[in-house]
């Protein structure tokens, strides 16, 4: 067998759909261990463009497994939202797969979510309000409801009884909020039970077959290694770990399934929500590459902050998952630019480090050491193959190479699958 993790080396919106759902072409399993709803993979393919959040990027391969893990945070609406989706774009979602053992988010998530970042007041951290923190929170504080939970109906009710009564009591003395119904609420996650009993099973075990078998297999992150937990900007990230560490104990694996870890990067920085950005562009650079990269969010349709490249961040990524190979993404967009900047260390204090720091008031106060290279043009787009790349396009990617320590496999100058050139 094979196991390869594709991961974001930034804060998110890398372009992880479409390096997963290329690389997807040669895998029999692609799994989403982490996170939710708040998500957005977008993948381009003979013509259309899909817009996934829950199911991983492989699900346009109709001979190809997808599962989804016990490590994501499973809203059962959105769930079948996109299910339907899918299908009404002529793609069969039939050959998905998840976890039994993943957390199911629940309304009253996704109201303390929106009433708990009102609260926050202008120190909000700017979450999707789509449950995912909340559902995070139940599963750590032991009172969270599984999907094997959702499958048994006196397990379910007993629990969501309980947690209703509990939260409600919470929405309305804390937050001030109306109270939720939950005999509504009951009787829709009910009926959600029915629709997923036939495509739930232990995932774990699934995967264990799968690798006896040697498939090759696909772990696909959601967001990015600036946004996890533990060493992203915190409090301005995610609920989950999205960097390669996550994939064992949100798919269920050993370390030893994992062979390769491609690190998904932008040709630039990008960004959505609060907190500091080094490289960040607050001019009409800034602007031009926003608009020529259409970077705005996929779950929320927010426009994300634009920067230069920050090779300090892609560096950090790459020593925290072991990053063997990188994909840069959206290089076209950079197309027409003069001169490029590329940042390689902070200067702090006067002195110039190399490190991502994890302190925020620090982060706030260093200042991008700038390197600068000469642009190239739109004829980038033609490329088929590396050897088509202008000469400055490639001196870009060698410099990217040399500071993160890690090869550069694959670069994307377009959407489509077709827009792929395979370096190594």
């Amino acid at each position: 067998m094979s196991g390869t993790v594709v991961i974001g080396a930034q804060w998110g919106d890398e372009g992880k759909g479409k390096i997963t759902d290329y690389l997807a072409e040669n895998a029999q399993v692609v799994v989403r261990y982490q996170g939710g709803t708040n998500a957005g993979h977008t993948v381009e393919a003979d013509g259309k463009q899909y817009k996934l959040h829950l199911i991983p990027s492989g699900i346009l391969y109709k001979d190809t497994l997808n599962i989804i893990g016990d490590g994501v945070a499973i809203d059962p609406a959105a769930l079948f939202e996109e299910m339907d989706y899918l299908r009404g774009l002529g793609a069969d979602a039939s050959n998905l797969v998840i976890s039994d053992r993943a957390h199911v988010v629940m309304p009253y998530h996704k109201a303390i979510d929106s009433l708990s970042e009102r609260r926050r007041g202008s120190s909000d951290i700017g979450t999707t309000g789509k449950g995912i923190g909340p559902c995070y929170t139940d599963k750590f504080e032991r009172s969270g409801i599984r999907v094997c939970d959702l499958l048994n109906r006196d397990v379910f009710v007993k629990k969501a009884t309980e947690n209703i009564e509990l939260k409600n009591e919470l929405i309305e003395k804390i937050y001030g909020g109306e109270p939720l119904d939950g005999d509504s609420i009951i009787e829709e996650y009910l009926s959600y039970a029915e629709r997923i009993r036939p495509i739930a099973a232990d995932t774990t075990y699934v995967l264990y077959k799968e690798m006896k078998k040697g498939s090759s297999i696909l772990f696909e992150g959601a967001q990015g290694t600036l946004l996890d937990i533990d060493y992203g900007t915190y409090p301005f990230v995610t609920s989950s770990h999205p960097i390669s560490g996550g994939v064992c104990v949100g798919a269920g694996v050993g370390p030893t399934a994992i062979d390769k870890v491609v690190g998904v990067c932008k040709a630039y920085t990008t960004r959505v929500g609060k907190g500091p950005f080094p490289t960040e562009l607050l001019d009409g650079t800034g602007n031009l590459i926003r608009e020529k990269g259409n970077e705005y969010g996929t779950p929320t349709g927010r426009p994300r902050r634009c920067g230069w490249l920050d090779l300090v961040i892609v560096k950090f990524a790459s020593r925290l998952s072991g990053i063997t190979d990188v994909a840069v993404t959206k290089l076209v967009t950079l197309a027409g630019i003069e001169k490029i900047k590329v940042c390689v260390g902070y200067e702090l204090n006067g002195k110039v480090i190399e490190y991502f720091p994890a302190s925020l008031e620090e982060l706030a106060k260093c200042k991008p050491v700038f390197e600068e290279y000469d642009g190239w043009d739109g004829s980038i787009m033609n490329a088929t193959e590396y050897a088509d790349l202008p000469e400055n396009a490639k001196r870009y990617l060698r410099r990217i190479e040399e500071i993160t320590e890690a090869r550069v496999s694959i670069v994307s100058v377009g959407p489509e699958r077709e827009h792929t050139i395979i370096v190594r």
